[in-house]
């Protein structure tokens, strides 16, 4: 089945890493891994393609705080859900980015758009290759990847962009997907959220007609600077990308093996 059989409204930005070229030319198995927004927009209409894909395992790469503010996950079956928490209260981009998906009033955030946002993300990046609570969310979700009985995969954050985006970047860099297609991979947010993106930020100007729109796209947005930022911290403390899997998240051999296993056609 090919990865646009899983279009769903609630979920614009949701897709399936299948037909990606990995190691040895094999090619990444449709179905298995799906990154999705969370999951709490869904549709009834949704709900059937939820269905035909048949998760047997959902990653929520939220926080509790976050949780308890969306709407609830709606899933279909039962599929195994395992929350691993990739966050840091010291970095307050996070409750933003919820914070706008969600509608809330953002006069909290006035001192991060006056730093940069677009700086804050880039330094949200550095923070999931050396940060404790990203190291252990991300490792333990590649484990779980590498595990049969958990696929199909569907795996998220708030707006299934950032710690979503980053653990895609690990997984297909371990599947052997050369970085050129990682990367068109990420930048494809943008275009599958682009009314999504329009919404918000018209009804963001109408509760606050003086908004600076610049200072909220780039939490809306992914950029290949945010990218650039995560792989330049890799090289700075690992050396390499392999360095990163082995040392920074302790993946083993045959983690890593077992993941192409199932993962490659």
């Amino acid at each position: 089945m090919a990865g646009r059989d899983w279009e769903m409204v609630g979920a614009p930005n949701a897709r399936d890493l299948g037909g990606l070229v990995g190691a040895d030319g094999r090619r990444v198995r449709t179905g298995r891994l799906i990154r999705t927004p969370a999951l709490g927009r869904l549709t009834d209409e949704d709900l059937p393609v939820l269905t035909k894909l048949g998760p047997a395992c959902v990653v929520d790469l939220r926080a509790g705080s976050e949780i308890e503010v969306a709407p609830t996950d709606r899933l279909v079956g039962e599929p195994r859900v395992v929350h691993l928490p990739v966050h840091d209260p010291e970095h307050p981009v996070f409750t933003y980015v919820s914070a706008v998906l969600l509608g809330h009033d953002l006069d909290a955030y006035a001192e991060l758009a006056r730093q940069g946002t677009a700086g804050a993300m880039a330094e949200i990046y550095r923070w999931f290759v050396t940060g404790e609570s990203a190291r252990v969310g991300f490792a333990e979700a590649v484990r779980l990847a590498a595990a049969p009985e958990n696929l199909p995969l569907v795996y998220h954050c708030s707006a299934g962009k950032d710690r979503t985006g980053w653990l895609t970047v690990i997984l297909l860099t371990v599947l052997g997907v050369d970085e050129a297609a990682i990367r068109a991979e990420y930048l494809r947010n943008n275009a599958l959220t682009d009314s999504l993106r329009a919404v918000i930020v018209e009804a963001m100007r109408r509760r606050q007609p003086e908004l600076d729109v610049d200072a909220v796209l780039p939490v809306l947005e992914v950029r290949p600077e945010y990218l650039d930022a995560g792989y330049q911290e890799v090289r700075r403390v690992h050396g390499s990308f392999d360095g990163y899997l082995r040392d920074g998240l302790g993946l083993t051999d045959e983690t890593r093996m077992a993941l192409r296993e199932h993962l490659l056609e």
